[in-house]
């Protein structure tokens, strides 16, 4: 390795890459195959509410495998005191950042008075970040909007930033787009505001001792360079990373310089998750809800569509996983397979 490369990776920021906390998809099982595929980027859960935490299973919602590291825990609430307590559970339990949920736009984060509405409110949101801050000593940051509704002033994102970091936010990672808190979806929300790009670089340049970091519409490493080099502390990356998670194999050697990290292959991959399925039906996990979040894998390679057909197939959910792997592989290779037997 040579010394630029070593250089890139030691100064590197600990959110210069990062896969988003996604509702329903970035659990531990999405998390360790993720890991298997990069060692460096930084991984987030999906949000979890205060209210989850405090009054329900604290252990279904915190539990992570030790190679998920870097890690951190989203959460979801208004409420300092409530979410000091979960900062502090966060803490417990080994994580290396709490993030604070502020750029959810769906009508359930709302009726819980949370997420994008939150940006409305900057100095609630500082009192709840101070809650945090003084009570843990990992990372509190914040992800957010630039802006909601039909407010497109810079200044508004600006004033927000500036509440927070007066209040010891020091981590900023901003989804380039209005959130609309009425009139669309949640996915229609991740689609139809334009991005803005422009308005996280000059937060950049008007705030240069904070760590600011970018999420929307990034979908290659060419694209997470480009901002990285435009002078932004970090990217983050939501879907792409997960419908199309092999373009994560080469995350390591291309953003972080750390060229010993030669990118996996996917059959490697796919015999390792096999393996970790196995590990989890000793605990009464079902194959098929850690393999749900495997099924982009080979996207874009013949036989593909093949080969997710097989690991989607619900007659099959009685047979060990290294079996539906032998079945999946010998239809993605066009190959004849033996009848298999329940």
């Amino acid at each position: 390795m040579t010394d630029a490369k070593c250089s890139t990776r030691e100064e590197a920021s600990p959110w210069r890459l990062s896969v988003a906390p996604m509702m329903a998809w970035t659990d531990l099982h999405c998390r360790y195959f993720h890991r298997l595929l990069t060692r460096h980027t930084r991984l987030y859960t999906e949000m979890v509410t205060t209210g989850a935490l405090l009054h329900g299973d604290v252990p279904r919602h915190l539990d992570f495998n030790p190679e998920e590291h870097p890690l951190a825990l989203q959460l979801g609430g208004s409420e300092p005191a409530d979410l000091e307590a979960c900062a502090k559970l966060a803490q417990q339990w080994g994580y290396d950042e709490v993030n604070l949920n502020c750029g959810c736009p769906s009508e359930r984060v709302q009726r819980g008075a949370f997420g994008a509405c939150l940006m409305a409110e900057p100095q609630l949101v500082a009192d709840c970040v101070k809650a945090m801050r003084d009570a843990v000593d990992i990372p509190v940051t914040v992800k957010h909007r630039i802006g909601i509704d039909k407010v497109e002033r810079y200044e508004f994102v600006r004033d927000f930033v500036g509440t927070l970091a007066e209040a010891g936010c020091e981590v900023f990672i901003v989804h380039a787009r209005n959130a609309w808190l009425q009139g669309l979806s949640p996915k229609e929300n991740r689609e139809v505001p334009p991005l803005r790009y422009e308005l996280v670089h000059r937060l950049k340049r008007e705030f240069p001792g904070l760590t600011v970091g970018l999420n929307g519409g990034v979908t290659t490493t060419a694209q997470v360079l480009e901002q990285l080099q435009g002078g932004l502390d970090g990217v983050m990356v939501g879907r792409e990373a997960y419908h199309n998670p092999y373009v994560m194999a080469t995350w390591d050697a291309e953003v972080y310089g750390d060229t010993d990290a030669a990118a996996p292959t996917r059959e490697a991959v796919e015999a390792e998750m096999v393996r970790y399925c196995e590990r989890q039906a000793t605990l009464g996990v079902p194959w098929a809800h850690v393999m749900r979040h495997v099924l982009g894998l080979y996207n874009g390679l013949p036989g593909a569509r093949r080969w997710r057909q097989v690991w989607s197939d619900h007659r099959l959910k009685s047979l060990p996983a290294a079996e539906v792997s032998r079945l999946a592989q010998a239809a993605r290779l066009g190959q004849e397979a033996a009848a298999p037997t329940a």
